[in-house]
């Protein structure tokens, strides 16, 4: 017996029933893990969500400035637009990346699509972007420097 999925990935990773490109599940069950990936790097959004609840939001996203990015993000239209726009996008500062934002591209659609201009969104430390990404990047101290 292997210790390896269909897809190469160690049993536990692929329970998570990752998302590729997309974190707004709209899942109702708790026992998921709910998981945001961008081309090899993963992100656990239910640990981002843990850490930033009741954080007021400490910046803005235009949406405008992302749409591009949408062609790389799986939406449902129908969970769209159900979104609540109040509630804050998570970003986060990747290694040599720059800004990227790992829960919220729902809420940016629907920002888009309904002529929203801002949306308030939180920013992870890098120890708190640490502490969720699961795969991609360097983790070494390097890159806590």
């Amino acid at each position: 017996m292997s210790d390896r999925t269909a897809t190469g990935e160690p049993p536990a990773a692929a329970s998570q029933q990752p998302t590729t490109g997309t974190s707004e599940s709209g899942c109702t069950d708790s026992s998921r893990v709910e998981i945001f990936q961008m081309l090899a790097w993963r992100w656990d959004i239910t640990t981002a969500k843990k850490l930033t609840r009741g954080r007021t939001a400490d910046g803005r996203i235009e949406p405008r400035e992302w749409a591009g990015m949408l062609r790389l993000v799986s939406i449902s239209r129908e969970h769209a637009a159900q979104v609540d726009l109040s509630e804050p996008l998570i970003a986060a500062t990747v290694p040599n990346g720059g800004m990227l934002i790992i829960d919220g591209w729902h809420r940016l659609y629907k920002a888009l699509t309904t002529g929203v201009s801002e949306l308030p969104a939180v920013v992870l430390t890098i120890e708190e972007e640490l502490a969720c990404r699961i795969h991609g990047g360097e983790k070494g101290e390097g890159y806590l420097r």
